[in-house]
């Protein structure tokens, strides 16, 4: 039994447990927030990341590699990572895979996407309409090596027991000379079937719409453009979030700045530069609501390359 010296009044021992009790709370709403602000870069540089439709858009072999996580590494901080790999198979058939690692607590989470899409012209003006299917595996496992506690915890042995599961995401995009459109439904065990209590299922992206638009600016000795963006997003046990962002860029040096704003209180500001054969970003997420003071914020890079697309 814990002994506390009579000199210390017993309001302050109150006190002190009430801010770690509130401190935890935070860190534990920090992790699951970090969960709703997904890759930047899929906003502009990589919709492939959440929309199948996309895949194959682009000619040749194009590679992505992204990484996110909290600035201030405590234990436990969420961390993502993403491979994708898209192929223009033929004029109409896109390929895609894609690998995503998630770490949230003490949650490993894994999964891996194989991915058909189906590019359809609907006038010589650059008028297509595409469609993309996703399946493949999801798993998720306690990392016992991190608990601290019992390891051989009959909940966490049951949980490590779930078996990996069948998952998928379907998508359709519209696209014109400047204008894009597109919705997903990601995650399609969650949104279609009922999840095992055992395993944890929130905060999973269930469908997400989004519309954009290039303008090019005439009469300037620069080639700039301007590619304002919004999104909605649903996601399972939380509520609906908006975004809405811009991509302003400078073609004749491949430069880009961008901006997007969450309506779950974060907003993120990013930069990179866009060259034929390879593309990177750099992207900082920040909170702008009442937890920006327990938090330095999210970074992100990513890094592009685009092969045989001669």
């Amino acid at each position: 039994m814990l002994s506390i010296k009579n000199s210390f009044p017993h309001i302050k021992l109150n006190k002190a447990i009430s801010t770690l009790f509130v401190l935890l709370v935070m860190i534990s709403t920090l992790q699951v927030k970090a969960q709703l602000n997904p890759f930047q870069a899929m906003y502009f540089q990589n919709p492939y990341l959440y929309n199948p439709a996309i895949a194959g858009r682009e000619k040749g072999l194009v590679l992505n590699f992204g990484h996110n996580q909290q600035w201030n590494n405590f234990p436990g901080a969420p961390k993502i990572s993403a491979m994708t790999a898209e192929l223009q198979a033929t004029e109409r058939v896109g390929l895609g895979f894609q690998v995503n690692h998630d770490q949230a607590g003490l949650i490993n989470s894994n999964r891996f996407m194989a991915t058909y899409a189906y590019h359809l012209p609907l006038s010589h003006q650059g008028q297509h309409l595409s469609f993309g299917l996703s399946l493949g595996i999801s798993d998720s496992r306690i990392n016992s090596n991190n608990l601290n506690g019992d390891p051989t915890d009959e909940q966490v042995q049951r949980y490590n027991q779930l078996k990996p599961y069948l998952d998928g995401d379907l998508g359709i995009a519209y696209r014109s000379d400047g204008l894009q459109i597109g919705a997903a439904l990601p995650n399609l065990k969650s949104t279609f079937f009922k999840t095992s209590e055992s395993r944890f299922d929130t905060d999973r992206l269930l469908f997400i719409g989004s519309l954009s638009y290039k303008i090019h600016f005439q009469g300037t000795a620069q080639q700039l453009t301007l590619e304002p963006l919004g999104t909605y997003r649903i996601i399972k046990g939380y509520k609906d979030i908006v975004d809405a962002g811009f991509n302003f860029r400078m073609e004749d040096y491949g430069l880009n700045l961008q901006g997007i704003y969450h309506s779950s209180e974060s907003m993120g500001i990013g930069f990179g530069l866009d060259k034929n054969s390879y593309a990177f970003n750099f992207a900082y997420n920040f909170e702008t609501g009442t937890l920006g003071q327990y938090t330095n914020g999210t970074f992100e890079l990513g890094l592009k390359l685009r092969l045989f697309n001669r």
